[in-house]
Order: structure tokens, then sequence, then C-alpha cells
């Protein structure tokens, strides 16, 4: 694992995993984003999310977001965990995990790593409703 910790699963994301992976002693801020599903968008009520990758490519660009982040960041460690599948509402979809020695890093690299993920990987997200149901970010 090195530095960085990427996961892609079924199974539900667990907070303490990533923040363990980061835990070292030469740092002095460790900061954790932590995604949930809500139960509304937009004024509609959602009832679930379903959420699809193309998990080859999806591993293969969060490992490169990891790198930029090592690269741009003065961090040491980075975890970046999604989840796929069904989910409800109050699960988590995705964890981001950084550690460095001061707090700014940690900050600005989480940021980094959760925006580029949306912008850039391929996970998909379906909203379902109680009246139907819509395809959301449905890029790259």
């Amino acid at each position: 694992m090195g530095n960085t910790y990427i996961k892609i699963t079924s199974e539900k994301l667990r907070l303490d995993e990533c923040y363990e992976f980061v835990t070292d002693d030469s740092c002095g801020g460790i900061v954790a984003f932590v995604g949930t599903v809500r139960n509304t968008t937009q004024s509609k009520e959602v009832t679930q999310l379903d959420f699809s990758t193309y998990k080859p490519m999806a591993i293969k660009e969060m490992n490169h977001i990891a790198e930029i982040a090592l690269e741009k960041f003065a961090i040491k460690k980075i975890a970046i965990h999604h989840a796929e599948g069904m989910l409800q509402i109050g699960d988590i979809p995705v964890i981001i995990t950084v550690a460095a020695p001061h707090r700014k890093a940690a900050f600005e690299a989480c940021e980094f790593a959760i925006d580029t993920l949306k912008e850039s990987v391929p996970i998909w997200k379906k909203e379902h409703f109680s009246d139907g149901e819509v395809w959301v970010n449905a890029h790259p």
C-alpha cells in the first residue's frame, strides 16, 4: 500500500480503516471527508442511491488522484475509498482521509481529492425517488 490506500467495494465503508491507515507519528493533522447519502436532492425525496463503476479504470484514476495529491501537497498518506451498489439513507458512499505534518496541506489535499474524484472517476450515481429514478453525474 505504501502511502496510498485505494478501494472500491460493495461492503460497508469504515472510517476507522481509513483513519488507521493514514495515522503516522510524523503527522500533526489528519483530515477526513465522509460523504453520506442524504434524503433529499433538488426538493425531491431520495429513497436510495445506486453506484455503478467501471472498476479497473476507477481504481486507476483514484490512484492517479492520490499520487497527484502526494506530489502537489505536503502530505504523507492518503486513503480514498468508494462504495458501489445500492446504498440507503445515511450510508457512506465515499471516505477520504489525509495525513500531513500540518493541517493546511491535509485540508487542501482532501478537498482536491474529492473534487477531482467527482470530476474524473468513472463512478455513476442513480438517485431513486418515490416517483422514479434518475442518473446523475453521468461522466466521464
